[in-house]
């Protein structure tokens, strides 16, 4: 419900300028349900692989698909910072991670294995990759991360949409998860002697990465892998 002096402040607006509110409010939330159906569509072509797999293979290098859009909360403040202006067009070409994907693996060759066998379907155009597996952040952050385009249909005809897809193994998801919590427990003023612990974790993390992953094609009789030449075709 509105507060009194809410609804005084809209007794005060004429009936067109309410009419054009309504018709943004329309606008807007039409426009993030695009990215919800895109994020939907990213999810579908992932699991249809993770099923496959499942069905068809002894071994399935998808252990958990995870998802969000961003709130509009979230979108405004990130115009913000970034300088761009308020137009839904500039929004569409500059801010491309507001609807997310992740994808957990066992290991990290199974990584750029989805990443190939997804930006490989026909209809998805690769717009940006950072590989932070190949390159980790400076405090050790690993990650592939895709910028990636899908058409949703709808009644208007087909529209692309931009995804994030973001594909780790579990150690790093395990990382970064606790990394961000700590980030937000000290409101990103996170001491030094915690910033060198979670760097030595992330190392730490990246040789038990290596290490399982050598097991598992030693006991599954795999050549070794050689993890520079890992991604092909992204």
């Amino acid at each position: 419900m509105l507060t009194d002096r809410a609804q005084r402040t809209l007794d005060t607006i004429d009936g067109r300028t309410l009419d054009e509110m309504r018709a943004l409010r329309d606008e807007t939330e039409r426009f993030m349900q695009r990215y919800k159906f895109g994020m939907d569509e990213v999810i579908t072509k992932l699991s249809i692989l993770r099923e496959e797999f499942s069905q068809a293979h002894a071994y399935n290098p998808i252990e958990h698909i995870s998802s969000r859009v961003k709130s509009l909360d979230s979108v405004i403040d990130k115009m913000r910072r970034k300088g761009v202006e308020p137009t839904f067009e500039s929004i569409r070409a500059t801010i491309t991670d507001i609807a997310g994907v992740r994808v957990t693996c066992s290991f990290v060759s199974d990584a750029y294995r989805i990443a190939d066998l997804l930006t490989a379907q026909e209809d998805v155009r690769v717009i940006r990759v950072k590989d932070y597996i190949a390159e980790p952040k400076a405090n050790g952050y690993q990650s592939l991360h895709l910028i990636v385009e899908v058409p949703v249909f709808l009644s208007t005809g087909a529209h692309p949409v931009a995804v994030e897809v973001q594909i780790r193994t579990i150690a790093m998801d395990f990382w970064a998860s606790l990394e961000h919590k700590i980030y937000y427990k000290f409101d990103r003023r996170v001491p030094d002697e915690l910033l060198d612990q979670l760097t030595d974790a992330a190392r730490t993390a990246a040789e038990l990465d290596a290490r399982m992953e050598r097991l598992h094609r030693e006991v599954h009789g795999l050549p070794p892998h050689a993890r520079d030449g890992a991604r092909t075709e992204v």
